[in-house]
């Protein structure tokens, strides 16, 4: 069986990119190519058809490679929820909350067993598996305890490469200093080197690219040029390389990055409305006038509330709906817009009753047993019968206090509400934006009182949508590799 293992010089130097890359770009050579990353810290998770909880990423790389998602793809998920804690997702299954050092103490062994069977299990199933690296492979006080970098990669004997966003500036050096710290066996395995996320004159990058293969006598397989595409990310970091669209634009959907924003490729799809500009807006900032405003996920719910009311952003949407504005909650977001979020057994840390920001007549308790879920569902709003998919991912049971000032979202009444005065909306369900007529229904919604125009509503799911970006992200690797090195 051939393995690849792309492992890079820094976080976002675009492993992630390439793997979904060369899923697809094996795939088309009717090869069964699986994706992989043993241990992935992420809020941004998607759960299978099973209910199990896995990165988004990997989901991703997974459509790409034209499979079905499935934890064996990504046996660990580490969850951040501050204070240098983490929940931790085995096999699709939270088993423990840690800090961590008590994870590495207690996991470790148990962790490295399970990513070498669902590694074997792979090699018996499909002809290449493509594996993703973590951050660095050379950080030299964790890589005792590194699951998922170089141990992976000698595990597998997989042909390695190194990718280095050049945009970054020192990409020579990154990619020096990071084979220097590989042990000789590691080092050894690092086939090729890709330079990413170029932009600029090519020729001028040819003696560079000379000399860099003269001293590490390591071949530079390819030069990556930028690619504005705008694919999932990882962490929440990545929002702020974003680049907002600002022209040619109907109307503007501000969203509030809480600090421990989570799930936030749900607005992917919005990002990819032409005639949306999506605008992600700091505590510390003021909110303006967008046509909406939605309060994301959040991995922790109780902490990220208090972090709205202490910088005066919960008083900013409050002043916002009463002035006529439109707010749209997500799971974690969806808990705050309520009267009251408790939390008994101290799940998040403190025990208490925490004030909500009072625009929804609901409230929520903190349990520890986690919901997760996909999920068919029938629009009851804006416009009944469309059927919506999604999935959830919550510790929160929710109550309806007063069911005359709500307006069920779905068939489902626990899974989500509107305001009666239509300007407050809430819901558990993760990748609400992916079914197209029920965005653009809403997007009319927001439309209408600008005296906008209506959008079709009768176009494809988000699925397809991706699945061409998948394609376009594809050709343009496929042109600036050399897949015939990588591959032979």
């Amino acid at each position: 069986m051939k393995a690849i293992m792309v492992v890079g010089t820094t976080s976002h130097a675009g492993k992630s990119m390439l793997v979904t890359a060369l899923c697809r770009i094996i795939r088309r050579q009717n090869l069964r190519v699986v994706p992989f990353k043993g241990q992935n810290m992420a809020l941004n998770s998607y759960v299978t058809a099973t209910g199990a909880e896995m990165g988004y990423a990997q989901a991703v790389q997974s459509w790409a490679a034209g499979l079905v998602p499935n934890v064996a793809m990504n046996p660990i998920l580490l969850k951040p929820q501050g204070n240098m804690t983490s929940q931790v997702i085995l096999k699709g299954k939270p088993v423990a909350t840690l800090k961590a050092t008590e994870y590495y103490e207690k996991f470790f062994d148990t962790g490295w067993e399970t990513i070498t069977k669902c590694l074997d299990y792979l090699q018996k199933e499909f002809d290449v598996i493509v594996c993703e690296g973590a951050g660095s492979p050379a950080e030299i006080n964790l890589k005792h305890r590194d699951l998922t970098n170089m141990r992976v990669a000698q595990y597998l004997q997989a042909f390695t490469i190194l990718i280095v966003d050049i945009d970054r500036g020192g990409a020579f050096a990154h990619v020096v200093g990071t084979l220097e710290l590989l042990d000789p066996e590691e080092r050894a395995l690092i086939k090729g080197i890709v330079i990413n996320k170029f932009r600029g004159m090519r020729s001028l990058l040819d003696s560079g690219i000379e000399w860099l293969e003269k001293y590490t006598g390591i071949p530079v397989l390819g030069v990556i040029p930028w690619v504005d595409i705008a694919m999932p990310a990882e962490d929440s970091l990545s929002l702020l390389e974003r680049r907002s669209r600002s022209d040619n634009t109907d109307i503007t959907i501000a969203i509030v990055r809480i600090p421990r924003i989570s799930n936030f490729t749900d607005f992917d799809p919005l990002d990819a409305e032409s005639t949306v500009k999506v605008q992600y807006v700091e505590l510390n900032e003021p909110l303006g006038h967008p046509d909406a405003v939605i309060i994301p996920g959040s991995k922790t719910t109780i902490a990220d509330l208090l972090a709205l009311q202490k910088s005066g952003m919960a008083a900013q949407i409050q002043d916002y709906v009463a002035a006529g504005g439109q707010v749209m909650g997500i799971c974690g977001g969806y808990q705050m817009l309520g009267q009251q979020v408790s939390d008994p057994r101290g799940l998040e840390g403190k025990i208490g009753e925490f004030p909500g920001l009072g625009l929804l007549p609901i409230k929520t308790m903190l349990l520890s047993d986690k919901v997760s879920r996909q999920r068919l569902v029938t629009s009851n709003y804006p416009e009944i019968g469309f059927p919506v998919e999604g999935y959830e991912i919550h510790q929160g049971r929710t109550q309806i206090l007063d069911k005359r000032e709500t307006i069920a979202l779905f068939d489902d009444q626990d899974l989500g509400v509107v305001s009666s005065n239509r300007a407050v909306w809430g819901h558990y369900l993760h990748g609400i934006f992916d079914n197209s007529p029920w965005r653009r229904s809403w997007l009319n919604h927001l439309r209408k009182p600008r005296g906008l125009g209506t959008l079709p509503t009768g176009i494809p799911n988000y699925r397809e949508q991706r699945d061409l970006m998948l394609d376009t992200l594809a050709d343009v690797v496929e042109e600036y590799l050399d897949l015939s090195t990588i591959l032979s």
